[in-house]
């Protein structure tokens, strides 16, 4: 299943929202994919997206779910990546 939850973390003026696989990067990749999300966007285990885009990503499909949910769900799928290894590499 897709997630992507509040957009809530600003950067380069706009708020962002993350988006994720609860199942495989596979599935994630192929649902960015197919919503014209660029590879840029990637960080290692999430799409960064702005929010001006959360809702057309919803009506794709996205399940909207809060923050601690979302990290939750991505964990217990074994996808989630911690920042120590994002320094280090995975």
């Amino acid at each position: 299943m897709i997630l992507i939850d509040e957009a809530i973390w600003p950067a380069h003026g706009t708020l962002w929202a993350h988006l994720v696989s609860d199942s495989t990067l596979e599935e994630l990749h192929a649902f960015a994919r197919d919503a014209g999300v660029p590879p840029r966007s990637f960080d290692s285990d999430h799409y960064d997206v702005p929010q001006e885009r959360r809702a057309e990503l919803i009506a794709r499909g996205a399940t909207p779910v809060s923050g601690k949910e979302l990290v939750r769900r991505l964990q217990a799928s074994g996808l989630r990546v911690s920042q120590r290894q994002r320094r280090f590499g995975r």
